[in-house]
């Protein structure tokens, strides 16, 4: 269950905090896009993430995009951050991760992943060395196979949320 489980459990990205990432050792975050940044097919950023991602990198961070979906999605949306990203990242699989750590500059020990999904975002960041921010989604995703996966990380979140709420 270690694989699965988050370093920690937030509710949206923007909860992430120079504060925390000092905290968690961090120096570089790479970021979904998907109900983390925005919704799902929509090239509109969430409110406030243009702004918190840009307070970030002046507080010394280094942000990097990663993303399952092709460069045509990611690419306009990356823009609008000037943010790199990482297109078709294959995740969970770890070699992504490595090489946007790398792209970064950043040592894996030292890069977090934030990310909606436990069986992408979470479990990639786990088999990857790197820490791991869970984060709400930005909304309820309809077909079947999400909310299978919904249900399946139920027991996971609630875990990871009296993870948090301890400290």
């Amino acid at each position: 269950m270690a694989l699965f489980t988050p370093t920690c459990s937030l509710c949206r990205v923007t909860d992430v905090t120079p504060e925390l990432l000092r905290d968690l050792n961090v120096k570089g975050l790479l970021l979904d896009v998907d109900n983390t940044l925005a919704f799902p097919d929509s090239q509109t950023p969430f409110p406030g993430t243009v702004e918190w991602s840009r307070h970030l990198r002046e507080a010394g961070f280094s942000l990097a995009i990663m993303s399952n979906n092709s460069a045509g999605r990611v690419r306009p949306f990356a823009a609008k951050y000037g943010l790199p990203f990482c297109p078709r990242s294959m995740k969970p699989l770890p070699w992504a991760y490595l090489h946007a750590a790398r792209r970064l500059g950043v040592d894996r020990r030292e890069t977090a992943v934030a990310g909606d999904q436990v069986f992408t975002d979470i479990l990639g960041a786990n088999l990857a060395g790197m820490k791991s921010i869970l984060l709400l989604p930005g909304r309820k995703e309809g077909s079947f196979s999400f909310r299978v996966r919904r249900i399946l990380e139920k027991p996971i979140r609630l875990k990871a949320g009296r993870k948090t709420e301890r400290g």
